[in-house]
């Protein structure tokens, strides 16, 4: 029998937010140390150690982000998790492993790599394909990053490796905030922090991602159990306290550029103040991701009815993937309104937005944000199942500028028409784009291969003239995301107080210095219509097209081979995506 006067155990606390923080970044204090010590070829162990446990618990993680995205298991829709989710964060470990090879072996990273130029005294780096397992796997895509101006190929072979050339010489600990939306960008974020700049990381999640906390203590056990990184949870608060804490030598968030701020200059008509004043709150540097609104500039040409449909399907999915919450969306089409072909092509984008796939919303304030541009553009339309997806057309100018100043982060789609044609329509086009468009993230360029060279000189012009981190040519700037090897970011420039798309850039795999931007091209016409036309590429209808019927197995294939490459894995992969 007890007594009752037995004295009553008090329960030991669960550690509170501040408590969990202040833990982590005491660990991380000592882990640097261990960081400092790893030789390139145990840090490349480590990446090797982190990629095995990613494609052993990548169905587990495809699982996680289905269950967040409302996505049923057996929706096509799957496959943009498989591929936005491990199989980049694959591509990222395995290209930067062999970057770390490179380096151990006294050689550099660019060492057998394909340079040539651009316009305006630039050296570009071709970082797609890589190997013949990309040319075969993307078939027609390429994609250059271009240096800025006045870098050579001499300098661009010295400088690769970043803070890798020196690996005993570390940076403190970073804070990387993570983003909501694509579920391999907190770890590639992580990843970049670790390598690019020699810094261990304490990594917090978007509450949105928390369901995936279980699969990230897994993959990343390796890097955890050295004390090189800290995985952590919570809301605003936690983030505050984080960025602000003594030992926190750096700050990298993806968002949008309000969180920025109210994170650099602090929340409300104070920080705005501050922001006026230029007098930020916080001190330490801090790179960004922000997004903004992206074009698609559509070059006006003789198409094909059935090159109509296709292209009106690829911008369909340019804002639609994700459903529209990706910071590359595409969100406004620029139409010349003397292209013949103009009315037909709207149509077939109206069918194309209200036909695809129905996905329920999970972004918070999704719904607001598509109400808000209802209420901005009265005569806007309606489309898909639910009525969710919205196409604005038959603007006024002066009613253009809302559309082109608001990333409304949802699926809201609307043209913009310029009554230019030919090379007088891509000038003012790019003009526009730099102009009259927030943020300089992403910019898709469309057209035939006989538009494109028939403006010759005048479009590589074009292409340096705009600015724009990422350009993609008969593609979406979203495969420079994929491709690991490519950079992912703003136009350089921006500052703290005009942040726009963010500061800095991120993925970079070969770890090259002085990138200005990436330049991604793909072929016009899938195939065998592309073979047809005279495109040399074999690539049918991409896997991330939101009409792509085997998009959810071909993902899981890729992923497969990511994990493990094998000549014995690419008839299945073939297979499946011919059935798409």
């Amino acid at each position: 029998m007890t007594s009752d006067v037995t004295p009553h155990l008090k329960p030991v606390p669960t550690p509170g937010p501040t408590e969990a923080v202040d833990s982590a970044l005491a660990d991380l204090s000592e882990g640097e140390k261990n960081w400092g010590r790893l030789t390139l070829a145990e840090r490349r162990a480590l990446l090797e150690r982190v990629h095995a446990l990613t494609t052993a618990h990548a169905q587990e993680w495809v699982t996680a982000a289905a269950s967040i995205k409302k996505l049923d298991a057996s929706s096509t829709l799957v496959g943009e998790e498989w591929l936005s989710g491990p199989y980049s964060f694959l591509n990222g470990l395995g290209t930067v492993a062999h970057t770390l090879a490179a380096l151990e072996a006294g050689s550099s990273p660019l060492a057998g790599a394909t340079f040539g130029t651009a316009p305006g005294g630039r050296t570009t780096v071709s970082v797609l394909p890589l190997n013949i397992f990309e040319r075969l796997l993307l078939n027609g895509f390429t994609a250059e990053v271009w240096l800025k101006p006045g870098i050579d190929r001499a300098t661009a072979q010295r400088t690769a490796g970043l803070a890798q050339l020196d690996p005993t010489r570390t940076a403190g600990i970073g804070v990387v905030l993570g983003a909501g939306n694509i579920t391999s960008i907190a770890p590639l974020d992580a990843l970049y922090e670790l390598i690019a700049f020699n810094r261990v990381v304490a990594l917090k999640l978007n509450p949105i991602m928390d369901p995936l906390l279980p699969v990230f203590e897994k993959v990343l056990a390796p890097l955890v159990d050295i004390g090189a990184l800290r995985l952590l949870t919570g809301g605003a608060d936690v983030g505050t306290y984080l960025v602000q804490h003594d030992r926190v030598d750096h700050v990298h968030m993806t968002g949008s550029a309000i969180t920025h701020d109210a994170i650099v200059f602090g929340p409300g008509p104070d920080g705005a103040a501050r922001k006026a004043a230029n007098d930020p709150i916080l001190t330490k540097e801090i790179s960004s991701e922000l997004g903004g609104v992206s074009p698609t500039i559509v070059l006006p040409g003789e198409w094909s009815r059935a090159d109509i449909e296709f292209q009106a399907e690829h911008i369909a999915t340019q804002r639609l993937h994700n459903s529209g919450y990706n910071c590359v969306a595409s969100q406004v089409v620029v139409l010349s309104s003397e292209w013949k072909q103009r009315d037909e092509f709207v149509a077939a984008l109206r069918t194309a937005l209200d036909r695809a796939p129905a996905r329920a919303p999970y972004y918070p304030g999704s719904d607001k944000r598509v109400s808000d541009a209802t209420a901005t553009y009265p005569s806007a339309e309606r489309l898909g199942e639910r009525g969710g997806r919205v196409l604005i057309t038959d603007l006024n100018p002066g009613e253009y500028a809302p559309l082109l100043q608001t990333e409304y982060f949802a699926p809201v789609m609307g043209i913009i028409e310029l009554p230019y044609s030919g090379a007088a329509f891509a000038a003012k086009a790019v003009q526009a784009a730099n102009e009259e468009f927030t943020g300089t993230l992403g910019i898709n360029i469309i057209g035939t291969p006989g538009t494109i060279k028939g403006l010759g000189e005048k479009f590589d012009t074009m292409l340096a003239d705009l600015r724009y981190g990422t350009i993609a040519v008969n593609a979406w700037t979203a495969i420079g995301f994929l491709t690991a090897a490519a950079t992912w970011g703003a136009f350089p420039g921006h500052t703290v107080d005009d942040v726009q798309s963010g500061i800095g850039i991120v993925h970079n795999a070969l770890l090259i210095d002085g990138a200005e931007r990436t330049v991604v091209r793909g072929p016009f016409r899938p195939m065998p219509r592309s073979l047809i036309n005279g495109e040399l590429s074999i690539s049918p209808k991409p896997p991330w097209f939101v009409t792509n019927k085997t998009a959810a197995s071909t993902g899981k294939l890729l992923t497969a081979f990511a994990g493990a490459p094998s000549w014995s894995k690419l008839p299945a992969i073939f297979a499946s995506a011919l059935r798409g």
